[in-house]
């Protein structure tokens, strides 16, 4: 189950800072009351007057000195002293903040790549230990900047790239600051920092007596200029030189040298786990990074307890992403795993998502062990997350900056500097604690647990729908900005507009054949039309129509830009942020009936029994005759000997009567079924999981009902003839461009994974074959029983399947050697792509091209190798994204549909069992949820166990009646039981509680 974090607000709305201060629940306040007592105010004062002093007495060039003072005890607190004033002290000392580090643990995945380009490496400053402290003039500004447009030194800037050294900083555990009778001590040690993004260079100086006077010569600079150089200092965020928390990125040299000499990861097969944010070392979800392997003696040694526990935790959430996706399990343990995407030779690295965790070594007794490689990142490679988050505000007194805490608990808390929060927030912080805000994140420094960002838009309420859908969008880089005019003004200016003359005397002329399309009842963008009629020798011609998109959208023109950088249209609930311009998706290119189109169509000669006997390829123009649902369509299927009237259809061209479209589905039918048998009898997979749709409040979009999507023999009959199609274009663009042809591939699933499984179903009883997609396909339709309960148990059985399987990809043939790795696993075909949705995909514009120019009836291509690839990793990309939007509004819809329809009680299937808790699929509406033992009330005792490796957990209920016996109820894989959702106290959040036997009620 994918946990979502919880937000912590206060309830109570307050008119000013000093509520907070009044509250001592809050962590920060406690800490920064601890950090404001008198006599460390004191203490900062005379150590600052003291150096101010002694640095205006001197000639020689140091630039900070570095005070370090450790108390004893498991908590340290550092802090670094500039030259300050009593008054600058006490600022910088408020200014310090609690450090906040989480547990976090991610396994990645190699990718093959064509080399490390230096400008794609963050520099960072290095410590130098050896040089010797040499008169050094100190600049007015720093000599290097770097996102000047989203980073402005400001004294108001928290956390600024240039001058953090020279800043006080407090590396905060819990202060021991009630022991007055413990002596103060400074330690330290000698080094230098080179000038660059971190500021000037500094020395750092300490010594071992409280007593010990520390200088810090200046350079000839007046009074005046130290003291304005240390309040633009302590106006900061108090980040000074502290304890290095993650270790600097490699040079590109080093990393291109040890990728190399193997000591980098290179190869898709690597299993390497991190653990901890100091190993993620600043990296986020998505980003590619590079990895090295830690030595053996620091690999953690993993049971086979832990295995299954993993295995567990990896039931619940939905299909894979390719970005990271790690998530925070009961015990703060975020386990990843790997997938390789990329298609270079060279090798940086991806992290890539299991949410909860993933199973290391399921095989053998739980007394049986088996190391894991542990390693860390050594430099992100491209950084793909946005770095933009959605969160709350919390106000931190006597500071000049909020803390940022984004409702994804993936991203680091931000220091955000005041100005950019609303103008009175300082002096009504409880007005804004369930405002939604945008914070990007601009620098995250390397002795910092918490990033430094700016505060990009204020949402609105948190738990609202559209703050939350554009959160959501943001978060995920969609751009859902209106098209400009210089892009509008690409599309044909002189409407309503008629397919010229000359174009028509180009292309073949269908419009008098009988063309449909079939769609969902809602869709507006009809990509796709369809076409059958039988022959005098007992075959059938069927057209599979398209619409041509790269007809309006001319190569290189600002459309085209938009379009290539958009990738993909994004589908939410509520609606569809589209690739192209409305009028095109829902006019010019929309195949919408009783209307010339142009459309680029695949027709073949088809044997009833789906052989296919011919093909051509080529542009055409059609005329759809009708536009039915899928409900339609299924309606006919379902009653091949009824009489349909106009009434129960949608409006019909007069040139094709109801009986000829009823007879051209039927025959579709009938071959799609032919088709479907073929593919799935030749080792093709189809893991269909359960989708949510909802019906919403025409006026305000509200969810009103929500229910499980039925996919019906209608859906098989377009899919199977549009796969056909793009099958077909697959092959003909290769045969004309080997080098050149952007096509789709899916890997086989990972065989350390599969076998994991195949022993763990094994032990579990379940007859699942996992030793091929033929073998896995007959298991999850065949060995499950036909009662009402079989589907319930192939869900639960694909969302364990589904773990193991690697994402499919769209890559450039050129960029692959092997033509064997081009195959599709779940399809079990040599060659497939994506023909059949250029409204949506810009993938398929692309593919449109490539198969008008191998046919001459378009431009010569003019496409590289290197930007066909470039194209295909940016297409994946925000595929992925756009899937995890959609499926996040489908989330978030179902939350709001919770609080305000339930509770709502269903029946659920238990996928997994762990010691305390227990995963479960709520039947009705297909969402998975853990359940807690520890929030059942009226539950005694649980009771866990393992009966070889099929674990089982009995509950023991209190009886209303002390005088009776307690009662048992058993939990194990595929247990049926009642369970109620019901809305938790913060937004977006619902829960699922397990209802008690009927025989205690």
């Amino acid at each position: 189950m994918a946990f979502s974090p919880k937000v912590k607000r206060t309830t109570k709305h307050g008119d000013g800072a000093q509520n907070l201060l009044r509250s001592q629940k809050d962590a920060y306040a406690r800490l920064l009351n601890q950090h404001q007592n008198g006599k460390f105010r004191s203490y900062l004062q005379e150590l600052a007057t003291q150096q101010v002093e002694e640095s205006m007495s001197t000639s020689v060039s140091r630039s900070v000195n570095v005070v370090s003072r450790r108390k004893k005890g498991n908590s340290e607190s550092s802090y670094s002293v500039d030259s300050l004033s009593s008054q600058q002290s006490r600022q910088m000392a408020d200014a310090s903040i609690c450090s906040y580090t989480d547990k976090t643990s991610y396994q990645v995945t190699c990718t093959e790549d064509q080399g490390i380009k230096p400008g794609m490496l963050e520099k960072h400053a290095r410590m130098e230990l050896h040089k010797a402290a040499a008169p050094k003039k100190v600049p007015s500004k720093p000599q290097h900047k770097r996102n000047e447009k989203d980073i402005k030194i400001s004294s108001n800037l928290v956390g600024s790239e240039e001058g953090d050294s020279q800043q006080l900083s407090c590396s905060c555990g819990e202060e021991q600051a009630k022991d007055k009778s413990k002596k103060k001590r400074l330690k330290g040690n000698l080094a230098k920092k080179d000038e660059g993004e971190c500021g000037p260079e500094v020395d750092v100086i300490t010594g071992k007596s409280p007593n010990k006077n520390i200088k810090a010569p200046q350079t000839q600079a007046s009074k005046e200029s130290l003291l304005q150089n240390n309040k633009d200092k302590g106006t900061k965020s108090g980040r000074g030189s502290r304890k290095q928390l993650f270790e600097e990125y490699m040079r590109t040299e080093d990393v291109s040298a040890g990728l190399e000499r193997g000591e980098l990861i290179k190869d898709g097969s690597a299993d390497i786990f991190l653990d901890g944010i100091a190993a993620r070392n600043r990296a986020l979800n998505g980003d590619v990074v590079v990895v090295k392997v830690l030595p053996p003696e620091q690999w953690k040694e993993v049971s086979g307890d832990i295995n299954e526990r993993t295995l567990a935790n990896q039931m619940v959430p939905k299909a894979p992403d390719v970005i990271v996706e790690a998530r925070y399990n009961e015990d703060d343990e975020v386990i990843g795993k790997m997938k390789n995407v990329c298609l270079h030779d060279k090798a940086p690295v991806t992290t890539q998502s299991v949410k909860h965790g993933s199973a290391f070594n399921i095989s053998g007794s739980s007394s049986e062990r088996a190391m894991q490689r542990t390693g860390k990142v050594v430099i992100i490679f491209e950084q793909k997350h946005s770095r933009a988050a959605s969160g709350f505000l919390k106000f931190l007194p006597n500071k000049n900056f909020a803390m940022f805490s984004p409702v994804d608990h993936r991203i680091p808390r931000v220091n955000v500097p005041l100005v950019d929060c609303p103008a009175d927030f300082v002096s009504r912080p409880g007005d804004y604690e369930n405002v939604l805000f945008i914070c990007r994140i601009t620098h995250w420094p390397a002795d910092n647990n918490f990033a430094e960002g700016r505060l990009a838009k204020t949402l609105g309420q948190a738990g609202e729908i559209e703050p939350e859908t554009e959160g959501i969008m943001t978060e995920y880089d969609v751009d859902f900005s209106e098209f400009s005019e210089e892009v509008l003004n690409c599309l044909p200016q002189d409407l309503p507009w008629s397919i010229p003359a000359h174009e028509l005397s180009r292309r073949r002329d269908l419009r008098k054949e009988c063309v449909f399309t079939i769609d969902p009842a809602t869709a507006r963008d009809l990509d796709d039309a369809l076409s059958c009629k039988q022959l005098s020798d007992g075959n059938f011609e069927v057209g599979v129509h398209i619409a041509d998109v790269s007809y309006f959208v001319e190569e290189g023109s600002v459309l085209d830009q938009i379009a290539g950088k958009r990738a993909t249209s994004v589908y939410l609930v509520q609606k569809v942020i589209p690739m192209l311009p409305r009028l095109l998706c829902e006019e010019l290119c929309s195949l919408n009936p009783l209307t010339d189109r142009l459309t680029f169509s695949v027709i073949w000669k088809l044997s009833p029994e789906g052989k296919i006997l011919s093909e051509w390829f080529g542009r055409t123009v059609i005329c759809s005759c009708i536009k039915m649902s899928y409900d339609h369509a299924q309606s006919m299927i379902e009653a091949p000997d009824k009489h349909f009237s106009a009434e129960e259809l949608p409006p019909c061209s007069t040139n094709h009567r109801i009986h000829e479209i009823k007879e051209a589905i039927l025959n579709l039918h009938n071959i799609a079924k032919q088709l479907r048998a073929q593919r799935f009898e030749s080792g093709a997979l189809q893991l269909n999981q359960l989708k949510l749709s909802f019906s919403l409040d025409k006026e305000s979009s509200m969810p009103q009902g929500c229910y499980v999507y039925q996919y019906q023999d209608s859906n098989k009959l377009v899919e199977e003839f549009m796969l056909l199609a793009n099958m077909a274009a697959a092959h003909q663009i290769y045969r004309t461009y080997p080098e050149l042809a952007i096509l789709r591939r899916h890997p086989p699933p990972q065989s350390k994974m599969v076998d994991d499984l195949q022993e763990f179903c094994d032990q579990m009883g379940l007859d699942i074959d996992l030793n091929s997609s033929r073998g896995l396909h007959r298991s999850l339709n065949e060995n499950l029983g036909n009662d009402e309960y079989a589907a319930a148990r192939r869900e639960v059985l694909t969302h364990m399947c589904s773990r193991a399987m690697q994402m499919a990809s769209y890559f450039c043939t050129g960029a692959l050697k092997d033509e064997n790795s081009f195959h599709h696993y779940a399809l079990n075909v040599p060659l497939y792509t994506h023909f059949t949705s250029p409204i949506r995909r810009y993938v398929d514009v692309i593919v449109h091209r490539l198969l008008a120019a191998s046919l001459n009836c378009g431009p010569p291509l003019s496409l590289s190798l290197e930007e066909v690839h470039k194209l295909a990793s940016h297409c994946n990309d925000r595929k992925t994204a756009s899937k995890r939007v959609q499926e996040l509004s489908s989330e978030l819809f179902f939350a709001v549909f919770v609080k305000e329809c339930g509770p709502l009680d269903s029946e659920a299937m238990v996928m997994g069992v762990l010691d305390q808790s227990f995963d479960v699929l709520v039947l009705r509406y297909g969402v998975q949820k853990r359940i807690y033992c520890n929030s059942l009330e009226g539950l005694k005792a649980v009771h866990f166990r393992k009966v070889g490796k099929r674990p089982e957990m009995t509950l023991v209920w209190e009886q209303a009646d002390p005088s009776k016996e307690s009662t048992q109820q058993e939990i194990s894989i595929f247990t049926l039981l009642n369970v109620q959702l019901k809305a938790d106290g913060a937004p977006m959040k619902y829960s699922a509680v397990l209802k008690r036997p009927s025989a205690l009620i």
